[in-house]
Parts: structure tokens; C-alpha cells; sequence
């Protein structure tokens, strides 16, 4: 095995530019060494993943398998996870430090991450942001305010962060592994598709974890599934079984296809936090505070702070800047896998204003506990009381008979996305905080609704996989 380290980590750092090249200079290596059989794989999280797509941009003739593990591919899709320049500021610290120190020697990448959770707090409410970082990081970095200072996507900054188009060109076997609550689940989703739409047959599995706890809580299935991919494909012995195994609350379900077949529902949004299923939608609206002084916080689901993953949003609920739309009991269970969309009609008193909205499973005993969310920016070019869609995440998810669905909507999930200040300023030299009124309007010209193409009826126990296609495709 060989281990080959990102350039720079203990020294001059880049996140994407040297990976490409490095890695073909790592293969050029290996052909000249006389042990080398001819024939290699590649294995690795994250990081090693982004690495392993951009081998992909040129694939060498003797790669024979590839192993991608909570696996990013697109670093500004990373940064600025919504597409409206809404910064992923936790991550972006989180992973500097490590990005920073991890070459320095154990010691003081631990003195470094010390550091960051004593300053943190500083950090993401300080501003102006190009100053209060420092205090964490331990002084300026230059990479750092490369990522904040160029939110936009064309920016010629960001060109080549993006090894998605490797999909494309993959001339090896690829498993891909992530988790419900993996931040780069999304990212893992549209490259299986790529290699789907390019004639690839990848391997897809989705557990129940977060970015950081895949080797933790889901060491054996994660182990069992690269040493299967690698036997099969790099010793050439046997065959692959499951293509696409999902993790569906306490079970493990095989699929014919990522998302399967389903039938659409839809719930709209009503006065008084109830969320209806089918009918017309209510009366009114519904409104909510959002001040960038005191934002809402990031509690749960896809972040990689110790609260990430499945967790009661009670308390986060119990904010005055939080709302929820709740269904009575379910008489049946009822499931989600796929995408779930909300649609909203809103708008802001200031015009620059954000939704984030969280789909819950509330259980008997009255614990909210996150399924999956998606957040969008909105700015003055928003209509106001036009229609927002708000793509929820990858879900896996049974409700079960006397559990009730909630649809949790507050106007941000700090510092997972930095606080909107209410005033358009760049992010990285913004001072001034307004306050923020959002309205969201359930009445008959503006229906929104909790759309999922991917719900489906169900009643006892969870089918196999044969019987639930076929009962998706007959549920009315």
C-alpha cells in the first residue's frame, strides 16, 4: 500500500491545483519501481476521494478499481454547498485546520485544533469576517480569504476545483460510500448518476452516518464493501453482488435503482403549524424573526461539530425564530427515499433573507428528530410571495404509525451557512447587521407544499426489495 499525502499540508497548501498532476506523477512512479505487478487500485475518504476523481480526468491503462469514501469532488460546491454564495463557514474552519496542520506532526495539529474550539464562538460572530477568523486559525491565511472573498462560481479562482467531469471519462469499477448526515452526500449522488449516464455500473451504498463517524459506527459494512470491490476487481476473483444497498432507519434494504420508484405526495403548509396532506392548502401566512446578532443556530444533520447526524431538535424548536408544520399521527407507516422537496412562497422585509428548511420525524414520546434539510439565499431579485424550491437532501427514512411528520422552517443554520447580515454587504468585510422579518404565505394563491416524488404508502414490515418496487408502482 501506498500512502501519498496532499502537497503543501506542511507548507505551502493549495486545495485542488496540484492533485491532478501529482497524482499521475505518484502512477509514473510506481511503473518505474520493480515490484509494481502492473496493476493498481485506489482507496480513500474525502480528500483521497477528490484525489482519486482527479486520477479519473486522465485515467492511467493500469488502474483496475476505485474505492470513494464520503467522496468530494467539486471544492466550491463544498464552500458554497447552495449555489447562492451562502458560505459553509464551519467547514471551511474545520477543514483549514486540518488542511493547515496536518503535515506539522501530531502535536501541533492538536494545539491547533485546541485552538479553534476555544476561539470559535469569536470567529463566527466577529466581523468583519476577514478579521476575526485569525484569532482561530492562529494568525492570516491566505488560502482562507481566497475562499471568502470569492463566493461566485465562474470566478476564475475557482477553475479546476471542480473533478466532477472524471465521471465521464472512468474507465474503472467505482463504489461509492456515504452516509444520510455525510456532507458530501450530495456531491456522492450526482457523480453515481454521471456514471450511471456515462454506462458505468457503480456501486452506491448509503449508511447511517456522518462525514466524520463512516469508519467509527460503520467500520464493518465499510471495510466488508472495499475488500469486496478490490477482490472482485483488482485480483479478479468473483463478482460484485448488491449494487445499491441503503441504510433505512434499523435496516439495510437492496435497490434496483437510486432513487426507486415511487408515488408523489404532497402536504401543504396550514394555519396554526399544521402540515395536511392532500386538499387545499390554508388561510394566511406565517411569519418569523431572523436577527444576523443572535442567528439561528446549526444544530444536527450534515455538519461535522460532535451535534451532527440524527438528534431531538426540541431545543431548537423551542426558539422564537424556528416554526413548525406538524401532521396528526400516521394510522400507516410511511416512507421517504429520495429527494423531498419544499416548496415556499416567501418574503423579507429587508430583501436579503435565507429559509432553511428541515424535514422531522416527531415520535410519540414528542422528540423531533431530523431526517434530512436543504437552505437556499434569497436577495432583492427574489419576487416577493414568489414561489421558493428548496431540494431537501437525500433521504432514507420510515415514519412509523403514531409518529407524526414535521416540516421545521427558520430563516438560517449558523455558522453551517453564514448568517445572512440583511444588507447585501460581501461577506468578507461585512460590519452592519439587520434584522430580518420573513413571511412564508399558505393561502390559496400561494400554496406551499412538502413535495417528495419519492413517498410511498406503506403498512407492517418493511418488503424486499422486488415487492417494494412493485408496490411503489401500484400505490395510488
Amino acid at each position: 500500500m501506498i500512502l501519498q499525502s496532499t502537497r503543501g499540508t506542511g507548507g505551502d497548501f493549495h486545495l485542488w491545483r496540484h492533485e491532478a498532476a501529482d497524482g499521475q506523477a505518484t502512477v509514473d512512479w510506481l511503473r518505474k519501481q520493480e515490484w509494481f505487478p502492473g496493476a493498481f487500485a485506489t482507496i480513500g475518504p474525502s480528500q483521497f476521494s477528490y484525489a482519486q476523481w482527479s486520477l479519473g480526468l486522465d485515467p492511467p491503462p493500469e488502474w483496475r478499481a476505485a474505492v470513494m469514501q464520503v467522496a468530494v469532488h467539486d471544492f466550491y460546491d463544498g464552500m458554497y454547498p447552495d449555489q447562492h454564495c451562502a458560505f459553509n463557514l464551519e467547514l471551511a474552519l474545520i477543514a483549514g485546520v486540518t488542511f493547515f496542520h496536518q503535515g506539522a506532526g501530531t502535536g501541533r495539529y492538536l494545539r491547533a485544533l485546541l485552538r479553534l474550539v476555544r476561539h470559535l464562538k469569536h470567529a463566527v460572530r466577529g466581523v468583519p469576517l476577514l478579521d476575526s477568523y485569525r484569532r482561530a486559525l492562529g494568525g492570516r491565511r491566505q488560502e482562507f480569504e481566497e475562499w471568502i472573498t470569492h463566493p461566485y462560481q465562474d470566478d476564475l479562482f475557482w477553475a479546476g476545483a471542480d473533478a466532477g467531469p472524471a465521471a465521464d471519462r472512468m474507465t474503472v469499477p467505482v463504489s461509492l460510500v456515504s452516509g444520510r448526515h455525510d456532507l458530501a452526500l450530495d456531491q456522492t449522488l450526482r457523480q453515481y448518476a454521471r456514471l450511471r449516464r456515462a454506462g458505468q455500473e457503480p456501486t452506491l451504498m448509503i449508511g447511517p452516518w456522518t462525514h466524520t463517524s463512516l469508519f467509527e459506527q460503520g467500520r464493518s459494512e465499510v471495510f466488508a464493501d472495499a475488500l469486496e470491490h478490490l477482490r472482485v476487481h483488482l485480483r479478479g476473483e468473483g463478482e460484485r453482488g448488491t449494487r445499491i444497498r441503503v441504510h433505512v432507519n434499523d435496516a439495510w434494504r437492496e435497490l434496483n435503482a437510486w432513487p426507486p420508484p415511487s408515488t408523489p405526495i404532497r402536504y401543504h403548509l396550514r394555519p396554526d403549524g399544521e402540515l395536511g396532506e392532500l386538499g387545499e392548502p390554508g388561510d394566511g401566512s406565517t411569519s418569523l424573526g431572523y436577527d444576523p446578532a443572535d442567528p439561528t443556530p446549526a444544530f444536527a444533520g450534515r455538519l461535522q461539530s460532535r451535534t451532527a447526524g440524527a438528534r431531538d431538535n426540541k431545543t431548537l424548536e423551542a426558539r422564537a425564530d424556528v416554526r413548525t408544520f406538524t401532521t396528526a399521527p400516521l394510522t400507516t407507516a410511511r416512507e421517504i427515499i429520495g429527494t423531498p422537496t419544499a416548496e415556499l412562497y416567501a418574503s423579507g422585509s429587508t430583501g436579503h433573507f435565507d429559509l432553511f428548511v428541515r424535514l422531522c420525524d416527531v415520535h410519540p414520546d414528542g422528540r423531533p428528530v431530523n431526517v434530512c434539510d436543504g437552505f437556499t439565499r434569497l436577495t432583492p431579485d427574489h419576487v416577493d410571495a414568489d414561489r421558493v424550491t428548496v431540494p431537501m437532501g437525500a433521504a432514507g427514512h420510515r415514519f412509523e404509525p403514531g409518529h407524526r411528520i414535521r416540516l421545521q422552517v427558520s430563516g438560517g443554520a449558523h455558522p453551517r451557512f453564514t448568517r445572512n447580515y440583511g444588507t447585501g454587504e460581501p461577506l468578507a468585510t461585512a460590519t452592519e447587521l439587520v434584522a430580518t422579518r420573513t413571511t412564508v404565505h399558505h393561502d390559496p394563491d400561494h400554496p406551499p407544499a412538502a413535495r417528495g416524488g419519492t413517498w410511498r404508502h406503506r403498512a407492517g414490515p418493511p418488503l424486499g426489495p422486488a415487492q417494494a418496487e412493485v408496490r411503489q408502482a401500484s400505490t395510488a
